[in-house]
C-alpha cells in the first residue's frame, strides 16, 4: 500500500465511524445473504459481534500506517478464525461484503481512489492473515 492509499482508507473510515452500528449491520446482512452458509458460524445475537468487527477495524485502519504493529493482532485472529470454521474461500466473500458496504455508507465519497485503497488495505491484510492461518501456498491461490 501506497501513503497516499493509507490516508485515503483512514480518513474514508472516519466517515464510517458516525455510522458504524449501521454499517456493521449492513456488512452482516450483505454478507449472510451472498453467502448464507456463514451464517452459522455466527450467534445469534450479533449485537457483540457487530461492536467487535467495527472495534477491529477501527484498529486495523488506524495501524494501517505502521502495518507491522497490527500483523501479531491480525495473525492471532486468523488462527481464532480458523477455530470457528472460516476457510479461506471466505475472505473474498467478507472483502466483497466490506466493499460493498463501504460504498453504501459512504456514498458520494466512494471515489475510484477511495475504492482502490480499501481494496489494497483488505488484499494486503487478507494475504496475510489466510498466510498465518493456511500456510503461504493458500495465500497464493
Amino acid at each position: 500500500m501506497t501513503p497516499e492509499q493509507v490516508k485515503l482508507v483512514q480518513e474514508s473510515f472516519s466517515n464510517v465511524v458516525p455510522i458504524a452500528e449501521q454499517a456493521a449491520v449492513i456488512f452482516y446482512d450483505r454478507m449472510f445473504e451472498v453467502a448464507p452458509s456463514v451464517k452459522a458460524m455466527f450467534p445469534a445475537d450479533m449485537a457483540e459481534q457487530r461492536r467487535k468487527l467495527m472495534a477491529t477495524l477501527a484498529v486495523v485502519v488506524n495501524g494501517l500506517s505502521n502495518l507491522e504493529s497490527i500483523l501479531p493482532a491480525a495473525s492471532a485472529l486468523a488462527t481464532r478464525h480458523v477455530s470457528y470454521g472460516a476457510r479461506p474461500e471466505h475472505y473474498p466473500v467478507v472483502g466483497g461484503a466490506l466493499l460493498w458496504t463501504l460504498e453504501k455508507g459512504l456514498g458520494e465519497a466512494w471515489t475510484p481512489e477511495v475504492a482502490s485503497a480499501w481494496k489494497a488495505a483488505y488484499g494486503t491484510l487478507s494475504a496475510f492473515m489466510i498466510a498465518e492461518a493456511y500456510g503461504k501456498a493458500q495465500a497464493a491461490e
